[in-house]
Parts: structure tokens; sequence; C-alpha cells
């Protein structure tokens, strides 16, 4: 008898020793929000969920979060929030925010004891956070043309451009956009006009803002927003410069990696910049373009390439999706040149159900995991930069696989009844489909697998 008591005891000590070791932590008895809960919301949430972040609401203070309380705890505890569609098990990216089971069932516990305060002498102090950017001060800074949408409105597709004038030739390393409202701004896919100072005498001229249906042709929006040359010719045009997508933040790669040499006159070609729909209230967008200048000039230029919708290999098969019906697509593409990947940009849009990519060796070698995402968001649509380059040999095929169900149960499916969505040659509306797999790499380099590309850690 005196024998079992003992062993019970044990195996009762190692229990908890495991539990607290290597098992689950365990939760404390009464969890308050400036012991347990604002120190979770400041490393995962704020970054969003504050003035001017981009979030609808705030998650600052004590009464914040007590307001939203019961929401939050449903949206973690169905990972909806904070959003971070890539699976952590498959890949790790710079940057991911990802709750533990330990901090979701922390929020879940706080709500259900009544979402309690705590000593205010435990409240930790904010973060401080760059005003009007995700990265930090920039050194310059040029608003878009502002535009407004009425009540009501579907969706505008349009070219604007962003001309800049310097004293002389330089460069930056990063190039970001920012939406003034976010509650409309979809996208933006931009590039930079690089013009031969002598060629144009005014880079003001013409209009600011040219609409992508109105305006039958690219050649009819670029007269009319006065992008050639004065002779008539068509300056340089650099491809995928500045970019934007909800949740997107500005990627700072390692010096010398990536970057753009500015000209001393040029512009920023919003190529297209995309409002969705506006609700019962009509709306004005201010949005603006930072500029950080680079110290030294770039000497590893990121190149990029895309499989699947109006890329270098095709969808397969064809992107029609009946309605009624869940369809797999992919693409394939063989990498002629050693590679090293930098970031990765899935895309689809509303009946997108699940995306993966991965790398197969011509040597028959394992697989190269990319990227996971098993329920798919057309909401976030991050650009995912790896914590280190991810060397892919020559001869390699990327495979992109997507899911797509247009079946009532789906219910971000933009037509009920459902009908027949497919790719309209590369549509961007968002009732419309697309496949792709956006990829930015360096030419290989020995020992670029062993390079940090989150900044932010690097070096520490």
């Amino acid at each position: 008898m005196f024998l079992k008591r003992r062993f019970n005891i044990f195996l009762l000590s190692a229990v908890a020793l495991l539990s607290s070791c290597g098992g689950e932590q365990r939760l404390p008895d009464q969890v308050t929000f400036t012991e347990h809960i604002a120190p979770l919301l400041y490393n995962n949430c704020t970054i969003c969920h504050r003035p001017n972040g981009g979030a609808h609401f705030d998650l600052i203070s004590y009464k914040d979060a007590k307001t939203y309380a019961a929401s939050m705890a449903y949206m973690v505890g169905e990972r909806l929030m904070p959003p971070w569609p890539a699976d952590p098990h498959y890949t790790e990216f710079v940057g991911q925010r990802v709750l533990s089971e330990h901090d979701i069932k922390l929020v879940q516990k706080w709500v259900q004891d009544g979402a309690l305060e705590g000593p205010k002498d435990k409240m930790p102090q904010l973060p401080a956070y760059p005003e009007g950017s995700t990265i930090g001060k920039p050194d310059m800074r040029i608003a878009v043309q502002p535009y407004f949408l009425p009540a009501n409105s579907g969706d505008k597709f349009l070219i604007i451009k962003v001309p800049f004038e310097l004293p002389a030739d330089t460069y930056a390393s990063v190039i970001e956009f920012v939406p003034g409202n976010n509650s409309v701004v979809h996208h933006v896919n931009g590039d930079m006009i690089k013009y031969q100072f002598e060629k144009k005498g005014n880079v003001y001229e013409g209009d600011r803002v040219a609409d992508m249906v109105n305006d039958s042709t690219v050649m009819l929006a670029y007269k009319k927003l006065g992008i050639p040359n004065d002779d008539g010719s068509f300056p340089t045009l650099q491809r995928s410069v500045v970019n934007f997508l909800p949740g997107v933040f500005g990627q700072l790669y390692p010096p010398g990696v990536g970057g753009y040499q500015l000209p001393r006159k040029g512009a920023f070609l919003l190529n297209d910049l995309h409002y969705g729909f506006t609700k019962n209230q009509p709306v004005w967008d201010s949005s603006y373009i930072n500029i950080f200048f680079a110290k030294t000039p770039p000497n590893r230029p990121v190149k990029e390439f895309q499989l699947g919708t109006l890329g270098v290999s095709p969808v397969e098969p064809d992107l029609v999706v009946q309605p009624n019906t869940v369809k797999k697509v992919w693409s394939r593409y063989k990498v002629p040149e050693e590679i090293s990947i930098l970031t990765l940009n899935p895309h689809m849009h509303m009946i997108g159900k699940s995306f993966k990519a991965y790398a197969l060796p011509p040597d028959g070698g394992d697989t190269i995991k990319l990227i996971s995402i098993p329920r798919w968001d057309f909401n976030w649509q991050y650009f995912y930069t790896f914590k280190k380059m991810v060397k892919v040999p020559a001869g390699s095929t990327i495979v992109a696989e997507g899911l797509y169900d247009n079946t009532k149960q789906n219910m971000n499916n933009p037509f009920m009844p459902p009908r027949l969505i497919r790719d309209q040659q590369g549509s961007m509306r968002a009732t419309d489909e697309m496949f792709q797999l956006i990829v930015m790499y360096l030419p290989y380099q020995a020992g670029d697998e062993n390079i940090s590309l989150d900044t932010k850690t690097a070096g520490k």
C-alpha cells in the first residue's frame, strides 16, 4: 500500500514536470488584461489595431479589449485572427503572427472569467509604431492623386501617374504604397517610369488618372497621362516596383539585395489601382507612396517570374469552374538556372479554397517545401518572405496547386445560386478568377541559404 501510494505520488509529479517542461503550458488561475492579454495583443494585434493602423477598431486599452472580448475569443479560436493564412508547420516566414494553443486558451479563459483588468502597474508599454508607414520613417513621401468614389459604386480599375523630380539620380531600398482608405483600396500593381533627363521637360504634364475601362487601350491611357517623351517616344518602364495587397508590409532585404535606382525625373505608374465596392456612403481616398533611400547601390537586383495566369506556365486544366463543382488546377515551371527564392506571392480570388506550392529537384531528392495555405482567404494576400533564402537547383520543377469551390457551401462565393466562374484573360475583377504564384528570386550564389532575410533579427 505504501509503495503504491509512493508510486502514485511519483507519477503525478512526473506528469506535472512534463507539463511544465515539454507539454502544454499551464494556464494561470486568474487571467487579467494587464498581465496576460495586453502583452499578447501588443505582440500580435496592435500593429493593425491602433489609431491609423489599418484595422477598423483599436485594441490598445483595457476598454478597447473588453468591448470586443467575445469577438476576440471567437476569432482567435477559429484562427481568423491574427490573419496568417500560411501553414506555419509547412514553412515559416518573416513576420508571421501565429498564436499558440496556449495563447488562444488564455484569451478564451480571460473572457470566460469576466474579462478582468488586473493590476494597473502590470500594464506593458505600448510599442512605438512609425507614423504613416508599416516599416519606419520614410526619406520622402509623395501624395497619390486623391480620388472620389460615389456611394454604392462597383469595382474601379485606374491607372494613376505619380510624378517626381529629384536633385540627382539616387537609390531606394524600399518603395512603399500606403492606402489612404483601407476599406476601398484592394490592390496596387505599380511600375516606375525612368526618364532620360534631356528627353522630358515636364514630368507633371498630362492627367494624373485614367480609367482602365473608359480609356479603351493602354496607349490611349498613357498618352492621356502624358507618359511619352517630348519627341513622342516612350521612356524605360521598370516593372513591379511598388505593390500593395491587404495585410502587406514593406519588405526590407539585407543591404545590397533588391532596391531600385531612381532617376532625376520619373513617375510611379500605378498600373492598376483597384478600388472595391463602396456601401451607402461616398468615400474619398488619399493614398501616398513612401520612399526609403539606400545608402549604397544595390548590387543584386531582385528578379521575378510568375506561374499561372499571364505567367510563364499555363494553368492546367483551364480555369473554368462550373457551378456546384469543386475543381483542382495546377501550374508547373522548370527553372533554367539555380536560384535563391526570397519572397512568394500566391494569388487567387473569391472561390479559392486552398493553395500549395513546392519544388521538385531534378535528381529526385527531397521535395522543397515552399508554401501551403489550407484555408484560402481572399482578404489577406501576403508577400511571404522566407526567413532565409531557399535554394532551388537548376532544372527543378516548381509546382503550384489550387483548389476552387464554386458551390453554395462556400460562404465566399460571390454568386448565389452559383454560376460559371472563369479566368477572363487575366481580369482582376474579384468575381472572375485567377491562379498565380509570383516568385521573387536572385540567381544563386554560394552561401545564399545562410543569409537571414529577417532584417530585424539579422546579426543578433
